[in-house]
């Protein structure tokens, strides 16, 4: 299967083929043609399967093919317009004639500031994308930038953690396509600049961390500020039922794309667990990145006072590391992902919210250090590595009252993990 078999159109075939891309992934092999099709699409995937790709390519050749056929209507408008102006200019001159040839007055018609002076047409908003993180609306802000280069659509990101004012001026200036984050959008929207009534395309992106940040009650209040007439696509790593019945509140008769099931455990993932007591993981964490000092190196940490803590223990054992949570500002954050994604830091300590930023295709190893409560973000944080065809690790550090949560994971995944007593 190509891109070109999924009818995407020429200028975002051009701008694909120059991202280096040849075949769709999955998702967007399955999502691509139903999108385009103006179906609501339910989909389940995990981030790095490629569905930033399913929904905005669909989108970009919807809102183009709509632009070009506007320019086309506005166009023949203007062509009966004037063909009708001539008409009545000729029916004028007739009739001047005929009055002059009767010594009759002339009364002119006249023109002036006609077709001159026309307000143009604003872009309005007219497809949405909301994700829970400002990272995530920044690589998506950045797909839509790659692959819509050749259609000349805009977009706009707008999220908290920094002033409004530079989002507000281009939210001014007229957009597309807008990509934000939910605090954000909804606080622009009660100041007036955001308005919602023109859009087509609603895509709400990452929805089960969107459950476990606390933003539900916030897509609610939005909702009914949607057209009722529109295409809606939802997308979810996990199905946890308030995912669920909000799912059902929002799409109509939608078709379901699923990949990668939260169950997987992807094959070319090396996984590990070692069982150690907590005052002893610092000290197996340490030795663990000294015998991988080259590799890249993503951390879990379940709180950001943890985040903090355990980057503090590798830097003082002469490890240069960075934390990255939700406390943390905008540019502290951008900071710390330009520093690991161009590999001048090699080890990152996240919590799971903050970590739906990360995407790294070649991230070596993922290290557990603490267990998450949930055992599908199990499946998500090791998902990180074992990218695009590479093989990846992932540890698991596990102490006594976390044994619980193993067993879990093992009962989702239907695979037994190797274990490691620690200090044996």
């Amino acid at each position: 299967m190509t891109f070109e078999e999924l009818n995407v159109a020429e200028p975002i075939l051009k701008a694909i083929r120059e991202k280096g891309y040849a075949k769709p992934t999955p998702i967007q092999e399955q999502g691509i043609p139903v999108a385009l099709e103006g179906r609501d699409i339910m989909g389940i995937a995990q981030t790095g399967t490629g569905k930033t790709a399913a929904f905005s390519i669909p989108i970009l050749q919807l809102l183009a093919a709509s632009a070009a056929q506007q320019a086309k209507t506005n166009e023949q408008a203007r062509q009966q317009e004037q063909a009708n102006e001539q008409n009545e200019q000729n029916t004028t001159e007739a009739t001047s004639s005929e009055e002059a040839g009767n010594n009759t007055p002339v009364r002119r018609r006249d023109r002036r500031g006609r077709n001159h002076g026309r307000a143009q047409g604003k872009r309005v908003i007219q497809a949405l994308i909301l994700t829970p993180t400002r990272e995530l609306a920044q690589q998506i802000g950045d797909s839509f930038t790659d692959y819509g280069k050749y259609t000349g659509l805009k977009h706009c990101i707008v999220f908290g953690g920094v002033k409004q004012g530079p989002q507000v001026e281009r939210l001014k200036s007229g957009v597309d396509i807008l990509i934000a984050t939910p605090g954000r959008l909804l606080d622009l929207m009660g100041q007036g600049y955001i308005h919602l009534d023109a859009v087509k395309y609603f895509v709400l992106d990452e929805a089960d961390r969107m459950l476990d940040m606390g933003f539900i009650a916030d897509i609610r209040r939005l909702l009914p500020k949607l057209p009722k007439e529109r295409q809606t696509q939802f997308f979810s790593a996990t199905m946890p039922q308030d995912i669920v019945a909000l799912s059902r509140s929002i799409l109509t008769n939608p078709v379901r794309v699923e990949v990668t099931p939260v169950a997987s455990a992807v094959e070319t993932i090396d996984q590990c667990v070692y069982f150690v007591e907590k005052p002893e993981k610092k000290v197996l964490l340490i030795s663990l990145l000294r015998e991988q000092a080259n590799k890249s190196v993503l951390i879990f940490s379940r709180t950001k006072h943890g985040a903090d803590n355990i980057s503090r223990i590798l830097k003082k054992s002469g490890i240069n590391s960075e934390a990255i949570h939700g406390d943390k500002s905008q540019g502290q954050r951008e900071r710390a992902l330009t520093n690991f994604k161009s590999g001048k830091v090699k080890v990152m300590v996240a919590t799971d919210i903050a970590a739906r930023g990360i995407d790294i295709q070649e991230l070596e190893m993922v290290i557990n250090y603490d267990l998450p409560d949930v055992p599908e973000t199990y499946v998500h944080r090791i998902g990180r590595t074992g990218r695009a065809g590479h093989s990846g690790t992932a540890l698991t550090f596990c102490s006594q009252d976390e044994h619980m949560k193993i067993r879990d994971i093992q009962q989702l995944t239907g695979k037994k993990l190797e274990m490691v007593l620690y200090g044996a």
